[in-house]
């Protein structure tokens, strides 16, 4: 099975940590945050596809030196990023799997959870947010099965802590059959495609006891001493 790691933002909120780094390689406890993506996926998946757009470059020599997964591929997010919607549609031609995971490249997640998550057909890891309005709330339907994400819901709408969805995802290949239409912010969002795809499969919702968000330099600082390790193994 194939893995995604959506890596191809500038960072633009990590700044200046940024100006000339890409934010996938920022330095978290000695090693590469998109090292430890990738250590959270080993084990997973076979193969992975990192998606990469500013300065790519490093992206690409970073992945020609590691030695978790030999067999990977570079995806460039062309014409220039336009959500994680417009991400997951650039990675279609280079899937050889008929199922896989998608990853954000600035979170990092329990390798039990992802493993869990790997296992349905669609699927979406969760995590429950007092502030909620920051993300994307899981929305059930009458008999208590997913329905839809609910993205950057006004503060009043759900009780809190309320499901969020963290930026993982299993999806099958058809997918794609799906039409995105733009957000108010002329982006695909990735959260669209599972909204769509609930409508003819089940979407299992996968608890993580484990997730990081790494979204600012204050956020980063914080990381350097959560015990990372005990979520993703390490070699």
């Amino acid at each position: 099975m194939d893995g995604i790691i959506l890596a191809g933002g500038e960072g633009t909120r990590m700044r200046p940590l940024t100006l000339t780094r890409p934010k996938p390689l920022l330095p978290l406890q000695n090693r590469p945050i998109l090292e430890w993506s990738l250590m959270s996926l080993r084990g997973i998946v076979e193969r992975v596809l990192v998606v990469a757009h500013y300065l790519k470059a490093q992206i690409a020599e970073f992945m020609a030196r590691q030695s978790l997964f030999a067999d990977y591929a570079l995806v460039e997010q062309l014409p220039r990023p336009l959500g994680t919607g417009h991400a997951l549609q650039c990675c279609r031609d280079f899937l050889r799997s008929d199922d896989f995971l998608v990853i954000n490249g600035d979170d990092l997640f329990s390798w039990s959870a992802l493993s869990e998550l790997s296992r349905e057909g669609y699927g979406i890891l969760s995590a429950r947010r007092r502030d909620y309005e920051r993300y994307g709330v899981i929305v059930r339907n009458a008999a208590g099965d997913f329905h839809a994400i609910d993205e950057k819901p006004p503060r009043g709408r759900y009780a809190a802590p309320a499901p969020c969805s963290i930026g993982a995802y299993k999806f099958r290949a058809d997918v794609f059959d799906y039409r995105l239409e733009k957000t108010a912010r002329g982006e695909y969002e990735i959260s669209d495609y599972m909204t769509a795809a609930a409508r003819d499969h089940a979407v299992a919702v996968v608890d993580s006891p484990f997730w990081l968000p790494i979204g600012d330099p204050a956020a980063l600082e914080a990381a350097q001493t959560v015990d990372v390790a005990r979520w993703i193994p390490t070699p």
